[in-house]
């Protein structure tokens, strides 16, 4: 062979191994995990609908995967089934596993809201997942909304 097509060889080569080397350093510079979960969703003195029109009940959420960082957000409709105005709370329970409460929260945007009897309202969840959690693949959670007053 000639000279320049050993050049030519070689040239390529290297490009080959040099791109495979950058992408191996990208790939260790960009680590992810992924978290898969679930919760339930208890309720006290309301009901809890996965529609707009207060048809489908629910007791269950899937927050699918999330990743480290990030938070997802559920869309609830909650309705006073009693004659009288209520407050809206939310609180969580049962992590599992437990401790999982130290990286990842529930909120929503209802806390202390008033609802009036047979009224309902749309109501957002969202779990925020730490950028430094680890050790936790797989959560559950329980989510338990009341209506007091």
């Amino acid at each position: 062979k000639s000279m320049r097509e050993l050049s030519t060889h070689f040239f390529i080569a290297f490009l080959v191994v040099a791109l495979m080397l950058s992408l191996t350093t990208l790939g260790l510079l960009t680590m992810s995990q992924t978290l898969t979960s679930s919760g339930s969703i208890t309720s006290i003195n309301v009901a809890i609908f996965s529609d707009i029109n207060c048809t489908t009940p629910i007791n269950a959420l899937s927050w699918g995967i999330i990743s480290p960082g990030t938070s997802a957000s559920r869309t609830v409709y909650v309705k006073n089934t009693g004659n009288s105005q209520l407050t809206l709370n939310m609180r969580t329970d049962v992590w599992v596993p437990a401790g999982a409460n130290n990286s990842i929260s529930v909120t929503w945007n209802k806390e202390n809201a008033q609802l009036n009897a047979s009224q309902s309202t749309a109501a957002d969840l969202t779990l925020t997942v730490s950028p430094s959690i680890s050790g936790i693949l797989n959560f559950s959670v329980n989510i338990i909304i009341t209506g007091s007053g």
